[in-house]
């Protein structure tokens, strides 16, 4: 029997409150209880590893006041800040111990997160978030508060800033498809602020990438959940004896078939897939846009992250404490317009994941954590045209590996006097040699970290 994807029941809420990040005890207690078993329900993870000694010692630093420091960590996957979070606060100590390394305190990190997570993070969230030191941050509305957070939180330390320089889940492990120079302004301006001050204390980032690898269970889920995006397309007849790769092209090219019937788009027959999914892109913003009643300015990321900003604030009312003052009919009106936003933001939730579906199909020769990633992707690609959301994961693969890797830091002190003489090309040059990094990471993690399947 048929049943639709999503069946929502939306009502205008009042605005989320949660306190000032602080250090919670009582909640790290809980963490050391309950963290390990969520990553092992939730991911599957059964094995986290770190490589190399620069994350080791670039915590020693920090937590002794002998420097500052940015984590710049790669965020793929959408599990990275949580995974993070546990290994920092009970396995790094461990590390350390083995290298002879001891800290000055216990090892902790504060995460830079996006206002919204509070908003579809439910509750859980909303108690863990703020206990752990996480400060929240807008991506598109002017936020002097929360910079101003972020700046004094790598200022004062004790703890390294953790950010995401990628700005939110990429979807893709493997390469590196945008930084935002925001984590290098923030960076920078603490510099500054640290100069005028007389703190003689250098500023450095860490870049950090995270990687998984899968077991037999990874390769058995796989199988069936390719079934399950041919059975949703109505191809599980047709593609069963076909090679990897044919079978995977036939599902993408009915998802975005799909998508161009939804938006109208005329298939011109020989456009390539990228150039399809960027008329996709183009015509949901403007769809979103059009509903909002908003111009379209500026490129993808800035006008889908406005569409959002603006249909969560229409489901959750900026300082709204209650809704008790409201009328009848206001009460409803309100509900009605939360309803609107719901089902606009699928247009905006669908170009959240197209921005970065780009790579190619992988054949049966292509290792098996790529082929994971992609069919994980064609999944999302699939939940997000029947209205699906970041949140909807419940056709994960379990993870049984995570590698970390960091790469060698990167000292924005010392390029304080050419910040200061041109502040563009100064960002741009070290946006660069973060890039590298992560680049190298991914290198040396596929040479030495081959699936065992």
């Amino acid at each position: 029997m048929y049943k639709p994807f999503k069946t929502p029941v939306v009502q205008a809420s009042p605005d989320i409150k949660t306190g000032e990040p602080r250090i919670s005890k009582f909640v790290f207690f809980l963490l050391r209880l309950l963290t390990r078993l969520y990553l092992y329900l939730y991911f599957g993870v059964t094995k986290v590893v770190l490589k190399g000694d620069s994350l080791v010692y670039a915590f020693k630093r920090a937590l002794a006041g002998e420097s500052r420091c940015i984590i710049a960590f790669r965020h793929p996957n959408g599990g990275e800040p949580q995974i993070l979070t546990w290994f920092f606060l009970f396995k790094l100590k461990r590390y350390a111990a083995k290298m002879g390394v001891r800290f000055a305190r216990r090892p902790h990190a504060v995460f830079a997160y996006g206002y919204e997570v509070l908003r579809w993070g439910g509750w859980v969230a909303r108690f863990v978030m703020p206990n752990v030191g996480a400060m929240p941050i807008y991506h598109s509305k002017v936020d002097s508060k929360g910079i101003t957070r972020l700046r004094k939180a790598i200022i004062e330390g004790p703890y390294p800033l953790a950010i995401a320089p990628e700005g939110q889940v990429t979807y893709s492990a493997d390469t590196v498809s945008r930084l935002e120079p925001g984590i290098f302004r923030i960076g920078f301006q603490a510099v500054q602020q640290m100069a005028d001050k007389n703190i003689n204390c250098p500023v450095e980032v860490l870049p950090v990438s995270i990687h998984f690898r899968f077991g037999i269970v990874g390769k058995r889920s796989k199988e069936w959940l390719l079934r399950k995006i041919e059975e949703y397309c109505g191809l599980a007849k047709k593609t069963r004896k076909l090679p990897l790769d044919e079978r995977l092209t036939l599902c993408r090219d009915h998802i975005i078939d799909a998508n161009e019937k939804r938006y109208n788009i005329n298939n011109a027959g020989s456009l390539s897939f990228n150039e399809r999914l960027e008329r996709v892109i183009n015509s949901a913003l403007e769809t979103a846009e059009r509903m909002l009643g908003i111009k379209s300015e500026g490129d993808y990321f800035s006008r889908m992250h406005r569409v959002r900003q603006i249909c969560w604030d229409r489901i959750y009312l900026p300082n709204v404490d209650n809704l008790d003052h409201l009328s009848y009919i206001q009460r409803n009106t309100a509900d009605l317009g939360a309803g609107e936003a719901w089902y606009i933001g699928r247009h905006q939730e669908l170009v959240d994941f197209c921005l970065f579906f780009r790579s190619q199909p992988p054949t049966e020769k292509s290792s098996l954590h790529s082929k994971i990633e992609y069919i994980q992707n064609l999944w999302y690609f699939a939940s997000r045209t029947m209205g699906g959301a970041v949140d909807d994961r419940t056709s994960n693969i379990f993870i049984r590996k995570v590698i970390i890797q960091p790469g060698p830091v990167i000292n924005l002190s010392e390029y304080l006097p050419q910040y200061k003489e041109d502040k563009k090309t100064t960002i741009t040059q070290v946006m660069s040699k973060l890039e590298k990094a992560f680049l190298d990471c991914i290198e040396e993690v596929d040479k030495t970290e081959k699936d065992r399947y």
